[in-house]
């Protein structure tokens, strides 16, 4: 069976005039709602047009479903707000690779590609991190049990950690779980957050300061040999997800 994203690729492209025809939020939402129509789609799985659409009001925090959905379309939430989805177009580097589960109970929590998080040019890191954690398989008790608040679970990926800035909370190496529903700091509030500066990623606990001239970002490393700095309206930043749990490894 054909799933969801599949279905609506195939019915954008029919729907398109010209191959290189790029399609916005809206055509994304008119698409999702007719393919959904004929899809005997259970409600409370309804990726509701309304809902698509508040994507492209600012202020409103993008819905769960949206990324997992982009990312199964080979592509991402902000090349859907920029309306440059191209059908059939090679997948973009934010892809989540997924396979299927050994017992269909099961939930397979995939890599989130942090390499190729900027595109052809890559993000920079402030080191490589030793290896790559490719995927987990989880139970729904794991995750009832260990993973308790976040926006669902479609939105959950591993990161695997890089650089020495948040030692002790975590080493080079060691799974972070991250939930890319959260794409903003005043809906996700005080964190640890997989976020980029420019083209370079950092993953650095932000909070909140107020000043005379409103509020700043601090990103603020556990290491006290890194810096923290100060992430300004005038910076180019942007929120991949906010690491919700950490597994710190202690060699014995």
């Amino acid at each position: 069976m054909k799933t969801l994203a599949q279905q609506v690729i195939e019915y954008l492209s029919w729907k398109s005039d010209e191959a290189s025809e790029p399609f916005t939020v809206a055509d994304l939402a008119a698409a999702v709602s007719t393919v959904q129509s004929g899809a005997g789609i259970e409600a409370d799985s309804l990726c509701k047009r309304q809902d698509i659409e508040n994507l492209l009001k600012k202020d409103i925090r993008t819905p769960r479903y949206i990324a997992a959905l982009a990312a199964a379309m080979g592509t991402n939430v902000e090349t859907l707000k920029a309306g440059a989805f191209v059908p059939g177009a090679a997948p973009s580097t934010f892809v989540v690779t997924t396979e299927p589960a050994d017992d269909p109970k099961d939930y397979l929590i995939a890599q989130y590609d942090a390499a190729g998080a900027m595109g052809n040019g890559g993000l920079v890191l402030e080191e490589q991190p030793p290896g790559l954690i490719k995927s987990w398989r989880v139970d729904p008790e794991w995750l009832r049990l260990n993973v308790q608040h976040h926006t669902g679970r479609a939105n959950l990926c591993i990161v695997t950690g890089f650089g020495p800035s948040m030692k002790p909370k975590y080493n080079p190496g060691d799974p972070l779980l991250l939930d890319r529903g959260v794409t903003d700091v005043e809906s996700g509030g005080d964190g640890v957050y997989f976020f980029r500066v420019g083209n370079h990623g950092f993953i650095k606990q932000l909070q909140r300061i107020p000043t005379e001239n409103g509020l700043v970002l601090r990103a603020k490393s556990f290491n006290p040999d890194y810096d923290a700095f100060e992430i300004t309206q005038k910076m180019d930043f942007a929120v991949f997800g906010k690491v919700l749990t950490v597994w710190r490894s202690e060699q014995v």
